[in-house]
C-alpha cells in the first residue's frame, strides 16, 4: 500500500478527508494527520509517506513551504493541493512546482478519489521506470564485462543508435561526488547530448561510458576531443571529472575490450587527480619499477616515537617523491609494503587500539582512495596512532630477552630453541620461556615463527624469487609447512601476497 499524510488546520476537514473515502479500497494507508506544514514536516520524518494531500493556507508553514522541504529530501513524493478559490495564484505555483494537481473547497469526493487514482498511477509508473532502469544498467554492466554474446552487440548499438560498425572511440568519465547534486549529473549528460556524434551511459554511482562516433578521427585526436570536452564540463558546470580514454574500435562488439582498458586507467586518478584526461599511450611510457621507499629509516622513527619525523617521511614520499612519470602499479606497491610494516610492527609489540586498522582495511582504504592524498592521509592516521599507543604501553624488555631477540634476528635460519638458548645463558628452560613470553606476548617458537615470516615477506615483496627459494631463505626447508605458517601469520598466502605486486 501507499503511504499517505494529510495536512489541514481546521481539525473539522482534516477529519471529514479522513472519513470520506474507503483508503484501503485505493490501495492506500492514511498515516499522518497533520495541523500545519513543521508538524507535517517531523512526521514525515519520522516516516515518510507517498502522498500528500495538503491545504495551501496554514499557521507555522504553509503547503507550498513544506512541498518544496519535502521535495528536497525526496523528489518523488506526489502532491495534492487543497485551495479556495481566492488561492488561484497559490495554486498555480503549486503547479509549477511540480504538484500532481489541486483540488477546490469545498471537496468534491469523486474528484479527490479520481486524483488520488491517477496519483497512485504515476507512483506505479515510476517505480517501473526505475526497475527499468536498474535492469537496463546491469544488461549494460553485463556486455561491458563481456558476457554478453556476441549476437547481442547490435541490440546495444541500437539503444544508443549506432550501427555495429564505424569508427567508434571509447572513454569513462569519473567525477567528484562531493557536493555535486543528482540534478547537476543529469545536466552535464543533456549538455554532451548536444554533440550529435557523441554517446553517453551512465555507470551509477559516479561514471559515465561515452562513445564517440566519428570517422575522420584517430586515437590522438580523439584523445585530444575528451580533453576539451572535460574542459567544457568542469567550467560550465564547476564539476571535478577525471578521463581515461581507451583504445579505437571499428565494430561495437569490441567495445567491452576498450571499456575495459578506459576503466584500467582510472587508477591513475591517484596521481595525476581530478582534472585529467590520460590516454592508454600515455601510460605506456610510465616507470613500473618500484617507488623506494626506506623500510628501516620508517621504522625506526615509528619505534623513537618520532611522530613529526614520520608524517614529514610520509609527506615526502607520497607527494614529492611520487612523480607523474610513476605507474599507478608502482605507487600500489609501495602502498602495500607500508601497510604490511605497520602490520608487523603493531604484531611485534603486542599493540592493540579500537582505531587500528587490520591489514585487510588499510588494503582497501588504498585501493578505494581516489588521490595520493587519500592514501598519504591513512598512513599518517595509522603511524600517529601507533606511536600514541606505544607511549601508552611503552615497555623495555629485560637484558636477557633483548639478547635472544638479537640473536633470533641474526640465527632465525638455524635450528634454534629455548633449550640451547637457556643452556648459553645459563638458566632455567622454563622460566626463560615464561618471562619471554611475559615480555613479547609470544612464546619463543611463535615469535621465531613469525620473525622468518617477517624476512619472507620482504622477499616475496621485493625480489622475484621463487616462492621455493624464498622459503628456504626464511629458514623453511619444507615449503608446504612455510605456505602453513605464513597464512597463520599474515592471513594470506605467500603467492596471494606476490599478487599485490601487480596491482
Amino acid at each position: 500500500m501507499k503511504k499517505v499524510m494529510i495536512v489541514e488546520d481546521e481539525e473539522l476537514i482534516l477529519q471529514g478527508i479522513r472519513n470520506i473515502l474507503d483508503w484501503e479500497q485505493l490501495g492506500l494507508e492514511v498515516v499522518h494527520l497533520a495541523h500545519d506544514g513543521t508538524e507535517a514536516l517531523q512526521m514525515w520524518e519520522q516516516e515518510p509517506v507517498h502522498i500528500v494531500v495538503t491545504d495551501i493556507s496554514m499557521p507555522e508553514m504553509d503547503g507550498l513551504t513544506l512541498l518544496r522541504k519535502i521535495r528536497e529530501k525526496e523528489e518523488q513524493v506526489r502532491f495534492i493541493i487543497l485551495t479556495g478559490y481566492d488561492e488561484f495564484d497559490y495554486a498555480r505555483e503549486a503547479i509549477r512546482l511540480g504538484v500532481e494537481n489541486y483540488i477546490l473547497k469545498p471537496i468534491d469526493e469523486e474528484e479527490l478519489k479520481r486524483q488520488l487514482q491517477e496519483t497512485v498511477q504515476k507512483l506505479e509508473e515510476m517505480d517501473k521506470k526505475k526497475i527499468q532502469y536498474i535492469d537496463e544498467k546491469a544488461q549494460w554492466m553485463h556486455f561491458l564485462n563481456g558476457k554478453s554474446p556476441k549476437e547481442e552487440c547490435g541490440k546495444f548499438a541500437g539503444m544508443l543508435g549506432l550501427k555495429e560498425s564505424g569508427n567508434y572511440h571509447a572513454a569513462v568519465m569519473k567525477w567528484n561526488m562531493d557536493g555535486l547534486k543528482e540534478t547537476k549529473i543529469t545536466d552535464v549528460i543533456l549538455e554532451m547530448k548536444k554533440d550529435i556524434r557523441l554517446r553517453a551511459v551512465h555507470l551509477p554511482p559516479d561514471s559515465l561510458l561515452l562513445i564517440l562516433s566519428e570517422e575522420c578521427m584517430d586515437e590522438a585526436q580523439a584523445a585530444e576531443y575528451f580533453a576539451e570536452l572535460q574542459n567544457q564540463i568542469d567550467s560550465s558546470f564547476e564539476v571535478m571529472t577525471f578521463i581515461g580514454t581507451g583504445p579505437s574500435f571499428q565494430h561495437f562488439e569490441q567495445l567491452p575490450k576498450s571499456y575495459q582498458s578506459a576503466r584500467k586507467l582510472q587508477k591513475y586518478l591517484l596521481i595525476e587527480g581530478y582534472g585529467s584526461c590520460i590516454s592508454q599511450s600515455q601510460t605506456e611510457s610510465r616507470r613500473t619499477e618500484s617507488i623506494r621507499m626506506d623500510e628501516d629509516k620508517l621504522r625506526k622513527l615509528i619505534l623513537k616515537k618520532e611522530k613529526d619525523l614520520a608524517v614529514d617521511y610520509m609527506e615526502d614520499l607520497f607527494i614529492n617523491n611520487i612523480r607523474k612519470d610513476a605507474s599507478a602499479g608502482a605507487l600500489y606497491q609501495v602502498a602495500v609494503k607500508m601497510a604490511v610494516l605497520l602490520e608487523d610492527i603493531k604484531k611485534e609489540y603486542k599493540l592493540k587500539s579500537v582505531r587500528f586498522h587490520d591489514l585487510t582495511e588499510l588494503i582497501e582504504t588504498i585501493f578505494g582512495a581516489d588521490d595520493i592524498h587519500g592514501i598519504k592521509a591513512a598512513f599518517v592516521s595509522e603511524i600517529t596512532e601507533i606511536i600514541a599507543c606505544m607511549h601508552e604501553g611503552d615497555s623495555q624488555y629485560t637484558p636477557v630477552v633483548r639478547q635472544i631477540i638479537a640473536e633470533v634476528q641474526r640465527n632465525y635460519k638455524e635450528d634454534m630453541n629455548l633449550k640451547t638458548l637457556a643452556y648459553k645463558y645459563h638458566m632455567n628452560a622454563s622460566y626463560l620461556g615464561q618471562i619471554f613470553q611475559k615480555e613479547t606476548g609470544y612464546s619463543f617458537a611463535q615469535y621465531l615463527s613469525n620473525t622468518k615470516n617477517s624476512i619472507a615477506k620482504d622477499l616475496i615483496l621485493n625480489t622475484n624469487m621463487k616462492i621455493n627459494d624464498i622459503a628456504k631463505q626464511a629458514g623453511y626447508p619444507d615449503t608446504s609447512y612455510f605456505y602453513r605458517k605464513f597464512k597463520q601469520c599474515y592471513g594470506v598466502s605467500p603467492a596471494s601476497m606476490r599478487e599485490m605486486k601487480k596491482y
